[in-house]
This record gives structure tokens, C-alpha cells and sequence, in this order.
């Protein structure tokens, strides 16, 4: 009996091993939700990222913009007019450009507002037209504190280990108003639990230079991304490896290169960045968006299968979700 038992550990042992080493072999794919899913509710509402949780993303963006008094606001430019009321709510208070600056606003006035889908300035309509409608549910605008609490606390009551990806938006603009964005930032993420790459967030940011800075002075241990927006070669990879664990083109720009259009091709990008053992997560899918794809699920397989990204951003997660779990 006792050898029998013996011989069952032996074979469970021999299964284990196998189905961890084809895990091991098997690259991960994530989705991540862009401003949550964003395709079907405004974008970085409560709303839109419960909705992303629900969809079964493995991270969900957090842009971030700090107010008047300091506190970090998800939302994805430093401007409010788009994708808020505030011009009817506060009308004499835009900057000489016309522009209302979320920096000019303290959190209580911030939270007056209504959040709308994002509108075109200069027509007034819905960037996406067939989105949801301008006229609906109140939606607000929320702290990056509020955002984390909500993702915990999904986290804990499904059982689920869902990620946050913030980015560190325009921190040369803060700097003009002095304010330090990402020590703001990294303390809130610190006292959430996030400050290890073993933890379930990604921190994200345009600015190389901050970036850098983030890992180097301000001695962040996080997983860091490189966003890139328009990649014309690969020469400064060698130098995000020093501090970033991945890069975030465009994904734009890698399609038309797959067809050596406008007589550029990232192939080469996305081999050395492999090979620098640097990850590649492109924004943004849309279905929207297809590049003479013949559907959004064509896209999606030539972005993972032709392309082989590691993961993605994309408004319509449970498309992409879908499409990784066949």
C-alpha cells in the first residue's frame, strides 16, 4: 500500500512538472483595460472600470492628474473640457488658451463635475459616435485612491488578482506648477502595497527622462513601461533596458510596419526588444480602428500571433479576453 501511494506521488509529481513547464514555455498574453472599457462607458469612470473587472482584464489603467491641492485624479489629459462639464459648471475659469486645466481645480470642485464620452472641441460631438450617448447617467470623476480601494476590494470578494496600470501624465507640466506627480504617486501606490515588481502593478509614463528617474532617484522597484509614441527606430532601446521591463509603441505604428509601409518595418523593434528581454505592451485596440483588417478579431490574432506582443491595451477588453481564451 504503502508503495502504491509511493507510485501515485511520483506520477502527480511528473504531471505537475509538465504542466509548469508548459506554463513556463507558453509566453502570457495580458489585456489591458484602456481607461477601462472605455468602448462602452466613458472613460475612466467607476463605472466603465467596474465594468472592465467584470470583462476579466489583467490590468486596468489609471491616468493620473494631480489637482490644486495635491490629490491624484484618474483621468487621461491634464484639460477638462472634453470629457467634462466644467465649462458650464465653472464658465470663468479657463486659462487665457481657453482651456480648463484640472490643475486650476481643488478635489470638492473636481467632484462637481459630470464626466461625458469624450467630445471633439471644435464640432462638439462625440469623438466615437456610435459610444454612449452624451446625454445619460451622471458619471464623476474619482481619486486614484478611490480607484485602487474599488480594484482591492473586487480583488478580495471574487477571489480575483486583477493588476492597475497607472501612468504618470506630463510630469514637465506639473513641474511648471510645482508639483512632484510621481512622488505623489509612488507614495499612494506604496501605501497600497504596490512598490515590488512582484506586485500586481505597472507603472507607466511618456517622459523617458522621469521614467528614469522613477527607477533611478526615486528608487522605485515597480515594473516599469516605456511609453513610446512614435517609434522611428530602435537605437533607444539599449537605453530604456537600463531602467524600464518594457516599451509601449503605438500599435499603429507596428501594423503599417508589418507591411513596411511608409518604407519603415518595427519587426526589428519588436526582436530587440525581446531579445533585451524588454516586454511589449501597444496601445490601443479598437474596434473603431481596424487598418484594413476585415475584423476586430483578424486584427487582434495578427497583433498577437504575426505581431507576438505580450500584451495590449485596448477599449473593448472582453473582445480581446474572448479571443485569448480560444
Amino acid at each position: 500500500m504503502i508503495i502504491l501511494d509511493r507510485l501515485k506521488l511520483i506520477v502527480y509529481l511528473i504531471l505537475l512538472s509538465s504542466c509548469v513547464m508548459a506554463q513556463q514555455q507558453t509566453p502570457y498574453k495580458i489585456v489591458i483595460a484602456h481607461r477601462g472599457a472605455s468602448g462602452y462607458i466613458p472613460e475612466h469612470t467607476m463605472e466603465s472600470k467596474s465594468m472592465a473587472y467584470a470583462m476579466g482584464a489583467d490590468f486596468i489603467e489609471q491616468d493620473i492628474v494631480l489637482t490644486k491641492d495635491n490629490v491624484p485624479i484618474v483621468i487621461h489629459d491634464i484639460y477638462l473640457d472634453e470629457v467634462t462639464n466644467v465649462s458650464k459648471i465653472f464658465p470663468k475659469r479657463s486659462r487665457e488658451d481657453g482651456r480648463y486645466y484640472l490643475i486650476d481645480f481643488n478635489l470638492d470642485e473636481i467632484l462637481r463635475l459630470a464626466v461625458n464620452e469624450r467630445i471633439d472641441l471644435s464640432t462638439n460631438k462625440r469623438v466615437f459616435p456610435d459610444r454612449f450617448p452624451l446625454r445619460g447617467i451622471n458619471f464623476k470623476l474619482h481619486t486614484l485612491q478611490q480607484e485602487i480601494e474599488l480594484i482591492q476590494g473586487l480583488n478580495s470578494s471574487s477571489g480575483s488578482n486583477i493588476g492597475i496600470y497607472p501612468e504618470i501624465k506630463n510630469p514637465s507640466f506639473h513641474r511648471e506648477n510645482n508639483k512632484d506627480i510621481s512622488k505623489i504617486v509612488l507614495k499612494v501606490l506604496s501605501d497600497y502595497g504596490y512598490t515590488d515588481k512582484t506586485d500586481n502593478c505597472v507603472l507607466q509614463c511618456f517622459d523617458s527622462t522621469e521614467l528614469k528617474r522613477i527607477r533611478i532617484e526615486l528608487e522605485s522597484n515597480l515594473f516599469l513601461t516605456q511609453l513610446m509614441e512614435f517609434p522611428d527606430g530602435i537605437a533607444d532601446l539599449d537605453s530604456y533596458k537600463v531602467y524600464a521591463d518594457a516599451i509601449g509603441p503605438p500599435i499603429s505604428q507596428l501594423i503599417l510596419g508589418s507591411y513596411q509601409l511608409q518604407g519603415k518595418t518595427y519587426n526589428d523593434l519588436l526582436k530587440k526588444a525581446h531579445d533585451l528581454r524588454l516586454k511589449v505592451h501597444p496601445y490601443t485596440l479598437r474596434q473603431e480602428e481596424l487598418y484594413g483588417f476585415p475584423s476586430f478579431d483578424a486584427l487582434i490574432e495578427f497583433s498577437f500571433d504575426q505581431l507576438n506582443i505580450d500584451g495590449v491595451f485596448t477599449d473593448f477588453p472582453d473582445k480581446v479576453v474572448t479571443f485569448l481564451k480560444k
